[in-house]
């Protein structure tokens, strides 16, 4: 489905670009691990086995922040291989603190824009899972059609992920959530894990961020919308 991707990029990045310095731990990192743990682009589309040196369920997550999450993740799952896409620098150079200090192997990244990732890099139906937490919501009007969560996008991840395979979707602005859930619920090819325009439970796998329990506190609440992939 790369053939829908170009109109996408035309209309949408998935990435809001932030200024931010790298601490020397994080260059440190960056500079020591960019070899082992970092993907490039150019390299072309993935051979996940080759990656990896081994056979396991992938999961990519499209902006990752300052990684925390993910290598969170990573490490109570080490079943499966986990790819991150973020353009965030600072946040690359983080992840892979977090990785080496942890000891993972079943981490990549690319620093990168996820549109220009999926299109030439993600093989068609090799994805268990997709997870995008907490993108930006442009919540002014006129800014809603810069929100990644559109049909076609959604039917870009649909093309990577396996049959079975999981969209998982995250926010804590209301407004984004049913914008979401309208998306994903007129979307072909996809099923509610929660059942028809329900929201699912936090799954155990993914970690509550100190952001998200900052929004708690405050009383703002959080959505998730988990589909999977049926054709």
């Amino acid at each position: 489905m790369t053939d829908n991707v170009a109109p996408i990029r035309r209309r949408i990045k998935s990435f809001v670009l932030r200024t931010g310095r790298m601490t020397d731990g994080q260059r440190r990192a960056y500079e020591i691990n960019w070899t082992e743990l970092g993907l490039q682009r150019s390299d072309g589309m993935q051979n996940f086995e080759a990656t990896f040196g081994r056979v396991a369920p992938v999961v990519l997550e499209i902006g990752f922040g300052m990684g925390d999450s993910l290598a969170e993740m990573a490490g109570s799952a080490l079943e499966n291989d986990f790819i991150g896409v973020e353009v965030h620098t600072p946040g690359v150079g983080r992840l892979m603190y977090l990785v080496q200090d942890a000891g993972l192997t079943n981490v990549r990244t690319y620093e990168d824009d996820a549109v220009e990732v999926l299109a030439h890099c993600i093989p068609n139906d090799s994805l268990s899972r997709i997870q995008i937490y907490f993108p930006d919501p442009w919540h002014k009007l006129r800014h809603h059609k810069r929100r990644l969560i559109q049909g076609p996008f959604v039917q870009v991840l649909r093309s990577k992920l396996k049959i079975g395979g999981v969209l998982h979707l995250a926010t804590d602005w209301q407004h984004y959530a049913e914008h979401m859930m309208t998306v994903m619920s007129d979307a072909e090819g996809y099923s509610n894990v929660a059942g028809v325009s329900q929201y699912s439970p936090r799954p155990d796998y993914r970690p509550i961020t100190k952001f998200e329990k900052r929004g708690e506190r405050l009383g703002h609440g959080v959505w998730d919308l988990l589909f999977t992939k049926t054709n």
